[in-house]
């Protein structure tokens, strides 16, 4: 056979073999490249050792004993329980392995066992024993940290780390140190290969961080080369230098009922100086529920379609694309400005499907459906960008030739985050509410309190004022006992609000029955609306001041101060109540957290702690990487020096940066670059 190298299967590698090949396999491991870089999650110190009369339930604990007996007890669907009675000189314990009966062909009474494992009491009988995790026949010489690695079915510890140690053995030299010398000066790292050894087995545990720091930046690296390379790519482009009409420009200024906060006025000007640049725009614009997004796009959408470009504003939903739909025409409306809708609703009529003379586009999926052609598109708008993956973006932009693009979203963004869902992007960010906006305030309210709830309810409905009550199902359902919006609404309008108009609003009513229910709760006629999630984002009724969420402990902390951003738009004080059985820990503390603050950007940091990235905003169909060693949450100091790294050795040698990715870089990351270069 020739000379292993690091694309070469595992399967080749001592001890392996086919049969073990694919027991890897289902751990992400199918070569030499994979095995080198599959760490450790954990480690046991074996120098902390447990005398067995001291041995705590549930905490992991190593003790050292002697065999005094061994019982191998099989089922009938073969399933092996190996009992062995342990002794030390503080007492006994019986350590159990299960599925392992050639162990028993191994251990012998009188032999002496270095065990990991937890002690578990039964509470049948109280009686006590020890559940192994791993095992060593003791020696003098043993090391003293033993690393933990995630195993499935039939691969056992002691035989995957024989393995590991056999690879890196004989070949760790295949692996290249691919950083270049000064970034690892200037940042203090260490040396990649010794890296690699020490985080697999490390003589101390004081040795594990600076080598992991190493592979974390090498992961950060390597994603933010590929993402500063593709907006390099992407600004080397030829772009649109768009002509100002500063007259139009001022007098649409001054037909709005308000003036524009510190905050729109430097993030409009950070978006017109690159619409008035020959470099296509590339931004993300970040702003709280209520911080006045909407007005930006359509200041950018108006200098566009006055130099003689198409427009296009995508959402998520046909409720907001349609409440999108109606503020652009009347904001645009003095300004000669077509405005046009299309919707899955509106293509099935077979209405606005040509979209050629309309100045500017509104509309959802519809907008990137084949058969769809634009005009002259030259500004792309994705709204509420978190619920649409990369693949989407990119559809919608190669509908027109290097058009400007703005994603919005209304979801704050934690920083580490940012960086990785969209590190190719530049950001702007309105960090400031309209004057006139008051906090909405929120309570936690238990089932005993229900009543009063409703008696507060009832006095804002007399004062003029509407309600949102938020369900987290559609129908009832016999596995879930939980409120449902088609019953909650029945029993509110029967039992509760007999006297007034409750409505109900949810995904499976058709599009036009939808349309119809939110113009009736605009205009008033609608007093409650029981909705589930769909009221979610964009929803403006300025009159709502008060908001029910029932079951509030099923939902994420970003997505309860979206819904609760749908009230207060009006002025008026504004009343959230949370109903909710919070039992577990970390629903209580994002209720809490919640309760305590209004700012949208300390509670995304909060939410994504709790929740971790992969459920903060349904990142998988986003772009979110799923790196080897790195945490976004634990390491973001580290993303950020990776960044600046990265960034700076485009600016600096641009031809550099692209070979380092292309040779090494990219391998390191593997498929999770989410950065194809062409």
């Amino acid at each position: 056979m020739a000379r292993v190298q690091l694309e070469t299967s595992v399967q080749y590698l001592k001890g392996v073999g086919p049969k073990v090949a694919k027991l890897f396999k289902k751990l992400g491991v199918e070569t030499v490249y994979d095995l080198i870089f599959f760490f450790p999650r954990d480690y046991d110190d074996r120098s902390l050792i447990t005398p067995i009369a001291a041995l705590q339930p549930v905490i992991m604990s190593v003790i050292i004993a002697e065999i005094i007996a061994l019982d191998l007890q099989l089922t009938r669907s073969r399933f092996s329980v190996l009992k062995v009675k342990l002794a030390d000189k503080s007492g006994q314990i019986q350590a159990v392995w299960f599925n392992q009966p050639y162990l028993a062909q191994l251990f012998r009474c009188g032999m002496r066992l270095v065990v990991t494992g937890k002690l578990e009491i039964s509470t049948f009988d109280a009686s006590r024993q020890f559940q192994a995790r791993d095992y060593e026949i003791y020696a003098p010489d043993l090391p003293k940290i033993i690393p933990v690695y995630a195993l499935t079915e039939g691969l056992f510890p002691k035989k995957l780390r024989g393995i590991i140690k056999n690879v890196l053995d004989d070949l760790l030299d295949l692996v290249q140190d691919w950083l270049p010398k000064a970034i690892k000066k200037k940042y203090a790292l260490a040396e990649l290969q010794p890296s690699i050894m020490r985080l697999h087995f490390p003589d101390k545990l004081d040795e594990v961080a600076p080598a992991r720091r190493r592979l974390v930046f090498d992961e950060f690296f390597s994603f933010q080369l590929g993402l500063g390379l593709r907006r390099e790519k992407v600004k080397a482009q030829p772009g649109i230098t768009f002509q100002v009409d500063q007259v139009i420009l001022d007098r649409f200024l001054s037909s709005l009922s308000f003036k524009l906060t510190a905050a729109q006025a430097r993030v409009w000007q950070e978006i017109l100086a690159e619409m008035v640049s020959a470099r296509p725009m590339n931004r993300l614009l970040q702003g709280d529920v209520g911080s006045g997004k909407t007005i930006i796009a359509v200041l950018a959408a108006l200098v566009a379609i006055k130099s003689g470009y198409q427009a296009a504003v995508m959402a998520p939903t046909e409720i907001l694309a349609q409440q999108h739909f109606e503020k652009m025409t009347k904001l645009l409306k003095s300004f000669k400005v077509k405005v046009g809708l299309l919707t899955s609703t509106t293509s099935k009529q077979g209405t606005n499907h040509s979209v050629d003379k309309y100045d500017l586009v509104v509309g959802t999926h519809a907008l990137i459906q084949e058969g769809v052609g634009y005009k002259k598109l030259g500004l792309v708008v994705i709204d509420e960008q978190h619920r649409f993956g990369v693949v989407q973006r990119a559809a919608l932009v190669q509908k027109g030739v290097t058009p400007d693009v703005l994603v919005m979203t209304a979801t704050p963004i934690p920083r580490s985050l940012s960086l990785t869902l969209y590190g190719d992007l530049d950001r702007s960010i309105i960090d400031e509410l309209p004057p006139g906006r008051t906090p909405v305030k929120t309570y936690f309210v238990p089932e005993s309190k229900r009543a009063g709830a409703y008696n507060f309810i009832r006095q804002e409905i007399m004062a003029g004022r509407q309600v949102f009550v938020v369900c987290p199902l559609v129908a009832e359902s016999e596995k879930i006992d939980l409120r449902a919006a088609i019953a909650e609404s029945e029993r509110l309008q029967k039992e509760i609000f007999p006297e007034y108009k409750v409505g109900l609003l949810h995904g499976r009513l058709k599009n036009k029955e939808k349309e119809k229910i939110m113009a009736d709760f605009k205009v008033g006629k609608i007093n409650v609306l029981v909705s589930t999630t769909v009221i979610e984002v964009g929803i403006d009724i300025p009159n709502a001041t008060v908001m029910i969420i029932e079951h509030a402990e099923r939902f994420g902390l970003s997505q309860l101060h979206q819904l609760r951003g749908r009230i207060g738009r009006g002025g008026e004080q504004a009343h959230c109540f949370l109903l909710a059985d919070a039992k577990s820990p970390e629903a209580k503390a994002r209720l809490k957290a919640l309760i305590d603050s209004t700012d949208g950007f300390y509670l995304a940091e909060v939410d994504l702690q709790l929740r971790g990235p992969g459920d903060f905003c349904g990142t998988r169909q986003s772009g979110l990487p799923s790196f080897r060693v790195a945490d976004i949450i634990r390491d973001e100091k580290i993303l950020c020096e990776a960044r600046e790294a990265a960034f700076g050795l485009i600016a600096e040698d641009r031809e550099s940066a692209r070979n380092i990715w292309q040779n090494q870089g990219e391998k390191a990351q593997g498929a999770n670059s989410g950065a194809p270069l062409n």
